[in-house]
């Protein structure tokens, strides 16, 4: 049993994730069905200037994002990532979906990028969006069972 822990965090905002305890559980599960293990893992959540002059600092970007993972081990899954709840939200609304569920694919987005996973092709990308789906899927059968 791991009783390793993903911790969340707030960085220069109030927020507060809704069901901490399923959504670890649900990470936890999304780790081992990548068939990895948990390090120690934080989501940090902060605004949409806090995310951009990380951007700028450590990957020259001069954009804004919803994601910044960094990653600290290749064997197991361990690091941040910073998630702007500011631009989760607007890409809500753009999407027209719910706030909280494009919260949580950004949260597996961000994990799968600490897993290995790359979008930068047309190919990569689409396996990417196949997986959020996929756990996506794997979270409603988690919630609807709780």
């Amino acid at each position: 049993m791991n009783t390793q822990k993903i911790a969340f965090l707030n960085e220069g905002i109030s927020f507060f994730l809704p069901y901490p305890e399923q959504t670890q559980d649900w990470l936890i599960k999304v780790i081992e069905n990548e068939s990895s293990s948990l390090g120690e893992l934080t989501y940090i959540f902060c605004s949409d200037n806090y995310l951009h002059k990380i951007n700028l600092e450590h990957l020259k970007h001069d954009t804004l994002t919803d994601v910044i993972t960094f990653q600290y081990s290749e064997n197991k899954a361990e690091g941040d990532i910073f998630i702007s709840v500011e631009r989760t939200n607007a890409n809500a609304t753009y999407y027209n979906v719910d706030p909280l569920s494009e919260l949580y694919r950004v949260m597996v987005h961000g994990l799968l990028h600490l897993l290995g996973y790359k979008d930068k092709t047309p190919e990569d990308k689409a396996m990417m969006t196949k997986k959020e789906d996929f756990y996506l899927d794997l979270l409603n059968e988690i919630s609807s069972s709780n």
